[in-house]
């Protein structure tokens, strides 16, 4: 077991960074645990309980600042579980190249919103008809997402709340990791009830995500973001590179 305590510091770096961004953390724990030799169906659901737990930690501080929109991220987050459920049975039947190609693409995708968010402007609060039904199919695709990579969503549902609803980004992020303790929650249980996590490993980087979510909170409002967006995006690239080159080297 000891040989697996490196879990806990890397559980803080991604919930020190996943809070701060929006993203939950998923996005650097999934890739390291992959490029360790972890399949990816236990990469995934390991990583799962990690992001509970920073969205957790995240929330509770973010509540202080009175920085989420409990109706909205409601309603997104139930929205979001059906497709957790899918993700999670996908999980089992996607090969671990082409896992390494997809989540490859959602690091992509991840960097280029890293990248782009201030330059992401909120219109006027929308939840019409229209949107809520657009809001409906984005949550369910965020949920397949969340659970078949162990990532939050975030790249879905921070976007849809600026974009499409209407939300300022200093509430979407906030908001976001609110719908993250349901969406992880629910992909953890069935991950679960499947066999999929090692507890003892999702533990360790559940304690160091928690601690991370408090620290990366309090941070968000301090840290020079420029440099940070500039710092994640190139290592969510190296990342993408990397499993791609993984993927494409061995059979399909």
């Amino acid at each position: 077991m000891l040989e697996y305590w490196w879990l806990l510091p890397l559980g803080f770096v991604a919930g020190v960074i996943g809070s701060m961004i929006g993203l939950g953390g998923g996005f650097v724990v999934v890739p390291v645990l992959t490029f360790f030799g972890f399949s990816p169906t236990l990469a995934a659901s390991n990583s799962l309980f990690a992001a509970f737990s920073n969205s957790i930690a995240s929330s509770v501080s973010y509540a202080k600042q009175k920085r989420i929109v409990y109706s909205l991220g409601i309603k997104l987050a139930l929205l979001s579980i059906p497709g957790t459920i899918v993700g999670a049975y996908a999980s089992d039947i996607v090969s671990p190249p082409v896992f390494k190609l997809l989540f490859g693409a959602v690091l992509i995708a991840s960097g280029v919103y890293i990248y782009m968010r201030r330059k992401m402007e909120s219109r006027e609060y929308n939840l019409s008809k229209q949107v809520m039904l657009l809001s409906a199919g984005a949550s369910f695709f965020g949920g397949i997402v969340s659970s078949l990579f162990g990532i939050g969503g975030g790249t879905v549902f921070v976007p849809l709340m600026v974009i499409a609803i209407g939300l300022s980004m200093k509430l979407a992020a906030p908001t976001s990791q609110f719908i993250l303790m349901f969406t992880a929650a629910s992909g953890m249980i069935v991950h679960s009830l499947m066999g999929h996590p090692n507890y003892f490993e999702a533990g360790m980087l559940s304690i160091g995500s928690f601690l991370g979510g408090l620290v990366g909170s309090k941070l968000s409002t301090r840290v020079n973001e420029r440099r940070l967006r500039l710092f994640v995006t190139v290592i969510l690239g190296v990342s993408a590179l990397k499993l791609v080159l993984d993927a494409l080297a061995g059979p399909f």
